[in-house]
């Protein structure tokens, strides 16, 4: 029975690079609500997707020689797939490229403009590129931005702006009256204390120094900011219409009942997007849903830390509901989690594979053994029976209320309770040892049977969350996918039910073996890496290697050439009587003057260039490897002028 519709969004993933594990979270945990909603008789749309435009797109992209498009095509392809490969069965897949939402925008744009609601004036201020934001000097934390800690640089330029303080008092107004609209509550706090109480500034809507977005159609030189054309896709993409127009599915689907989005987002969502919805006259969401981080040892995942873990490694090396699991169950409701392989590995082998796998093989195996996999009339009750009854029962109703208040991680530990409860039951029945007596045989169909009822509730509640393990539950129990009207009795598998042969859920780890082996792959992994990026040379002839003019040199004296941090000059004696100046940049490797004396060798043929204003006559050599160098150096013994040869 159909219990109404129900929409949920993920924030849209920035296609700067490929996602971590800790962007995928996100997915993972929207997909296990919208699975579970469908489950219950919702009908659901799920939207997620990319967004595509701004300054740091356009400087990634031209790094690396494609144009925006092919790059965030690129990206958007791979997160993509990274949603895919975690099984998550989002219903739209957006990107704001998208032509019918870049024209949706304009309008948006004009609309606000053409009601007051947007002014051109000029900012001046801090500009943080990677979180493309703008700062007061007031607002920075230690001269850093306060969102991701990284340089600001001062910008000013011209730019349109959106007046977010006229809708300020209606919007705490919204947030009083509403007190489920920013969840957890401690965010609720935070928006409200730190951001509405002391009063908000107008919002800069456009730029004018990259080009790379939106055009404002009655102002070309200015292309839309993030704020205007990355927020309103949870809207143009249903179908909303400036003139009133809307689609369908607009109609059907808006408001949205969640926004699923992480904390460090949540004051645009909150504050800016509702002020805009606001400004068009649209109602807002139920819900904006802050979720906290993913960890990785003792702090967020960096490429620069070195220590970014992605969901495509993690599952090729455990297994895509083995991951689902640690993201869904190991973040709490409103505290960030941690993620190491050691604890990965510890919450596989003591859930997974002792509590449910354990579960599931044992029972499969005894029916079959004794019972030749066939059900039997499960008339004889006993002892412990209807505790286990009582609480398949009960269970439903208790996952479906923690749902409700999108605690996951709790919703998951009533269905683990369950199956701890079974796995108790096996040894207060000990059915091994009914199956030795033959006037208790009966009794023996009866355990059998609530166990395997007992499992089949876990597994319809658990789809959700682990979908491609419940599905392989169910055909060990050869059903077909329950329905959540299934749960509301005990007693659905008939006698005379044919159960299909069992197999391992999830096999034990041997953690420090699986570390070992871990360890080998990366450093092979690494080793390949290297190699691929320095490729052997193409072969040369004889006569190309005799034109090369290695000379040992003698160095004379040695300084930092000023206003370079990399470069060293080096006076060298190259045994013709006339010293030899190189410029190399190795000044991160070594102190000018400890280079004083040594000898070393010069390819003393290279035609002069200019460095840093300052002619460089030649090249030293030295060796690369793993970010170390080394230059060549030998014997002091050697004369200068020598020859290698």
């Amino acid at each position: 029975m159909e219990k109404g519709k129900y929409y949920l969004s993920t924030a849209i993933a920035y296609t700067s690079g490929k996602p971590h594990i800790g962007n995928t979270y996100e997915i993972v945990l929207a997909d296990a609500i919208c699975r579970f909603k469908r489950m219950c008789g919702y009908d659901v749309y799920f939207q997620t997707g990319t967004d595509e435009h701004g300054q740091k797109i356009q400087e990634k992209a031209q790094a690396a020689g494609v144009t925006p498009q092919q790059f965030v095509d690129g990206v958007a392809g791979e997160i993509k797939r990274i949603w895919d490969v975690m099984n998550t069965s989002y219903d739209k897949f957006v990107r704001t490229t998208d032509p019918e939402h870049k024209k949706t925008v304009q309008k948006i744009f004009k609309k606000l403009y053409d009601q007051g609601d947007i002014y051109k004036s000029e900012y001046e201020g801090m500009y943080c590129t990677p979180c493309e934001s703008f700062w007061t000097e007031s607002q920075l934390v230690d001269g850093k931005c306060p969102d991701c800690g990284r340089p600001c640089k001062p910008a000013k330029e011209e730019a349109y702006f959106f007046k977010m303080s006229k809708y300020a008092p209606k919007l705490m107004q919204h947030i009083e009256e509403h007190p489920e609209f920013i969840q957890p509550e401690a965010r609720k706090n935070e928006m409200v204390n730190n951001f509405l109480k002391p009063g908000l500034q107008d919002l800069c809507v456009s730029r004018t120094s990259f080009t790379w977005g939106v055009p404002v159609e009655f102002d070309p030189k200015h292309v839309t900011y993030v704020w205007i054309d990355a927020l309103s896709n949870y809207i143009t993409f249903p179908g909303f219409d400036v003139d009133g127009n809307h689609g369908e599915m607009y109609k059907k689907y808006w408001p949205a009942d969640v926004h699923l989005i992480g904390k460090d987002i949540l004051r645009f969502h909150t504050i800016y997007w509702p002020i805009l919805l606001m400004a068009l006259d649209q109602p807002l969401p139920k819900q904006v849903f802050g979720h906290p981080w993913l960890l990785v040892g003792d702090g967020k995942m960096s490429k620069s830390k070195g220590n970014v873990i992605y969901a495509d490694d993690l599952v090729d090396l455990f297994g895509v509901d083995a991951v689902r699991y640690y993201l869904l169950h190991e973040i709490p409701f409103a505290s960030d989690g941690t993620m190491t392989y050691e604890l990965l590995m510890e919450r596989i082998n003591s859930d997974l594979a002792n509590v449910l796998g354990n579960l599931v093989n044992r029972t499969i195996a005894m029916s079959h053994k004794y019972s030749k996999g066939i059900l039997s009339d499960h008339a004889v009750a006993g002892e412990f029976d209807q505790e286990l009854i009582d609480l398949c029962l009960a269970t439903p109703a208790k996952v479906e209320a923690k749902m409700d208040e999108l605690r996951v991680a709790d919703a998951i530990d009533e269905i683990f309770a369950l199956l701890r409860r079974a796995n108790k039951y096996i040894d207060e029945t000990m059915p091994w040892a009914l199956a030795k007596d033959e006037a208790q045989h009966a009794r023996l169909d009866t355990v059998l049977y609530n166990l395997l009822e007992s499992i089949r509730v876990a597994a319809t509640l658990l789809h959700p969350f682990l979908p491609e393990t419940a599905e392989r539950i169910f055909k060990q129990l050869n059903i077909a996918h329950p329905t959540w009207d299934s749960l509301t009795a005990f007693g659905a598998l008939p006698a005379g039910h044919q159960l299909n042969q069992g197999e391992i859920l999830f096999a034990r780890i041997d953690i420090p073996k699986k570390l070992e082996e871990m360890q080998k792959a990366a450093e092979a992994k690494a080793a390949a890496e290297a190699a691929a990026a320095n490729p052997p040379k193409a072969e040369i002839a004889f006569d190309d290697f005799l034109k090369v003019d290695m000379t040992v040199v003698k160095v004379l004296a040695c300084e930092n050439v000023k206003k370079s941090e990399k470069l060293l000059k080096f006076q060298l004696d190259d045994g013709t009587g006339k010293p030899r100046q190189i410029l190399s940049g190795i000044a991160k490797y070594y102190k000018a003057e400890e280079l004083v004396g040594k000898t070393l060798v010069a390819v003393t043929n290279l035609a002069p260039r200019k460095m840093m204003g300052q002619e460089s006559c030649g090249m030293l050599l030295s060796a690369e490897k793993d970010d170390k160098l080394n230059l060549i150096m030998l014997d002091d013994a050697i004369p200068a002028g020598a020859k290698l040869c």
